[in-house]
């Protein structure tokens, strides 16, 4: 596999799903090298002078006026780490621990943070080794960084704290000795760089981000094999409506779904004498939502690669050992990331909720267009997809509830020294919940537009479509009398999630 070389420059988030996610190795680049070698004949230039720097001989926090003798100024990094290990709730994920492992070898490589490349070389020698940290998902507010969470990757550098390796989990003095890796004991602003930054959120951010991109996708298809089950019209997409009001997402939405519905059966057999003239906001809207939705995702996705290439600790290195200066400063605020994330998780509740009224129109016999009620042949005897969507309506008020945003709250802490804060952590797990639930509902909408295009037959529908249901066909058989649903749409939500769809979209 192709080494990923680390410059401190951006990554895109596809570079970050293939070390995070698909195990990609990484080595650090010569440039790199060379400024954190400069970076930290800085800090050590300065400690000779004798002068006081934040948390390189000073307390932290509300503490940072507290001074610190030079012979436990290795001992104030080391206890930093352990202090701030207080994160609590289930772990994030594997490749949450492995993208917070690269993110951070990363932006130390940018050479502003005054670390040895020592410590830089054994987070990417974890990674290379896949030696994960244990990490508690809960205990950041999103200002001085994720300073708990990314407290908890600093302990198994130092030998302590816990790790996974090889799928078991252990001491991480256990997991480094099992890779054949030595910890490291932390000088002078080691600790403090490692625990100021936002890794942790951007890390869960990005993966949420990647796949609300699929999902964004998929709900294209979702809604257009529901149009073609409904005897929909793709009127509403003719690419003069929308260049009349040239929004570039809702312009690619409205072009993806005109091609998505190319060659269609179903669509000839009622052209000629439809008595309906335009369908309900939940089809015919598609391109104004569907495409507001790629914008937002866009403007997100250039955030958090700006992010992955930023210097986010405190305080920074300028300079080199002649001319240096370290100065304090407030890059570890999580607000760009905080409001991105709410923004997302209001963008994908909404098309969650498109999708939710299209299984509604798919099931409710009273405007489903002469489907049979609840999409089953024997209905009365069966109930159908009934409870399919009532589900579906469960999993959307819970992304309601999620989306209310988290970066409108502040809690001072630190003595209030740390008096707002961002609760961008907060927003990630908030946005990786809701990209969840938006699996299963389009899993449903898929479930329920592959059992409508069965009674549409022998119409077939336009042929992406056609291949899209002969998949789905292939793992899920149609529903002539009732059956747990459960396994069926689980099934679904592992084809999205697996990229089942992924070549076939990428061809319209």
């Amino acid at each position: 596999m192709e080494w990923i070389s680390l410059n401190g420059n951006p990554l895109t988030l596809e570079e970050i799903r293939r070390v995070a996610q698909d195990f990609a190795p990484v080595e650090l680049s010569g440039t790199a090298r060379g400024r954190i070698v400069a970076a930290r004949s800085v800090v050590e230039s300065i400690l000779r002078t004798g002068r006081t720097i934040y948390g390189v001989n000073t307390g932290f926090g509300k503490l940072a006026d507290v001074g610190i003798a030079p012979e436990h100024l290795a001992q104030l990094q080391t206890n930093l780490v352990r202090s701030h290990a207080c994160g609590l709730g289930e772990p994030l994920r594997q490749a949450e621990s492995r993208a917070m492992l690269l993110l951070r070898a990363n932006v130390l490589a940018k050479g502003f943070s005054g670390v040895r490349v020592e410590l830089v070389e054994l987070l990417m020698a974890m990674l290379n080794h896949r030696v994960h940290p244990v990490i508690p998902s809960r205990g950041s507010v999103g200002a001085s960084g994720d300073l708990a969470p990314l407290a908890h990757l600093a302990l198994v550098l130092i030998g302590e704290g816990e790790a996974e390796f090889h799928g078991e989990r252990m001491s991480g003095a256990r997991a480094l000795a099992a890779a054949g890796l030595q910890p490291i004991a932390l000088a002078a602003k080691e600790g403090l760089a490692l625990l100021n930054g936002t890794q942790a959120m951007t890390s869960v951010g990005a993966a949420a981000l990647l796949e609300a991109e699929r999902l964004t996708r998929v709900a294209c298809l979702a809604g257009a094999m529901t149009l073609e089950a409904l005897k929909g019209t793709p009127v509403a997409f003719d690419a003069r409506i929308h260049a009349a009001r040239p929004h570039a997402g809702q312009m690619a939405a409205a072009e993806f779904l005109t091609r998505l519905l190319a060659e269609s059966e179903i669509r000839d057999s009622h052209r000629e004498g439809d008595p309906r003239v335009q369908d309900a906001y939940c089809l015919r809207c598609m391109p104004q939502v569907h495409g507001a939705v790629l914008g937002v995702l866009a403007h997100a996705r250039q955030v958090l690669e700006t992010e992955s290439g930023s210097a986010t600790d405190n305080p920074l290195v300028f300079g080199d050992a002649e001319h240096g200066e370290v100065l304090s400063g407030g890059n570890f605020h999580g607000a760009p990331l905080a409001y991105v994330f709410d923004y997302v998780a209001i963008a994908l509740t909404d098309l969650a909720s498109m999708s939710e009224r299209r299984i509604d129109r798919l099931v409710n016999p009273d405007i489903n267009e002469g489907l049979p009620a609840f999409l089953c042949a024997d209905a009365g005897l069966s109930s159908g997809y009934m409870i399919a969507h009532v589900t579906a309506a469960a999993l959307l008020n819970e992304c309601k509830v999620l989306a209310h945003p988290s970066s409108t709250d502040s809690v001072p802490t630190s003595g209030g020294k740390e008096d707002h804060v961002s609760m961008g952590m907060t927003g990630a797990l908030k946005l990786r919940q809701i990209v969840d639930n938006v699996e299963w509902i389009l899993a449903i909408e898929l479930l329920c537009a592959a059992q409508g295009l069965d009674f549409r037959k022998p119409l077939r529908p336009a042929r992406k479509l056609q291949e899209a249901y002969t998949r789905i066909r292939a793992e899920i058989a149609h529903l002539d009398e009732d059956r747990e649903p459960h396994p069926d749409i689980r099934a679904l939500a592992q084809m999205i999630r697996t990229g089942a769809f992924d070549a076939l979209l990428a061809s319209v």
